[in-house]
């Protein structure tokens, strides 16, 4: 018995995929439990249709993506941060101060959990933190520590 799973089921599949599977499994499980629907033709069109809207879904999100990193590469962000009189900065910059930063002069609003900075930022001088985009989008941002 061929069937459309609707959600992601442990050992056999992802969200609309077509698997095939036993009659009983599929008739008294995967059915009633509304995590798969019978293969028939009107369910396969609606599938080609769920696909084909994903797909462009994706390729607008990826859009998207690729200008908020160009404008993001336009420049160095500029962080400041208080300094002793030795160059140091009091305590060190953190992706909240990034995301504020990135917020303020860019105009995007990134979650700070998705910024990693590369190394520790304890001086003042130019660095670069990692912005985590999902789906295997990564870039580096350059960003200037300054003092205030």
């Amino acid at each position: 018995m061929q069937v459309i799973l609707i959600q992601d089921v442990n050992n056999l599949g992802g969200a609309n995929e077509l698997v095939t599977v036993k009659n009983g499994y599929g008739r008294n499980y995967l059915i009633p439990q509304k995590l798969a629907v019978e293969a028939n033709p009107s369910s396969l069109k609606q599938l080609e249709e769920r696909v084909k809207q994903q797909k462009k879904k994706e390729a607008k999100l990826l859009a998207e993506i690729n200008d908020v990193i160009a404008k993001l590469q336009e420049g160095p962000l500029k962080i400041g941060a208080k300094t002793g009189t030795s160059g140091k900065i009091f305590g060190s910059v953190t992706s909240v101060q990034i995301a504020r930063a990135i917020r303020e002069q860019k105009g995007y609003e990134i979650d700070r959990r998705r910024i990693h900075i590369v190394d520790d930022v304890k001086e003042l001088g130019t660095f670069k933190a990692k912005i985590d985009f999902s789906n295997g989008i990564e870039t580096l941002l350059d960003f200037d520590v300054v003092a205030e």
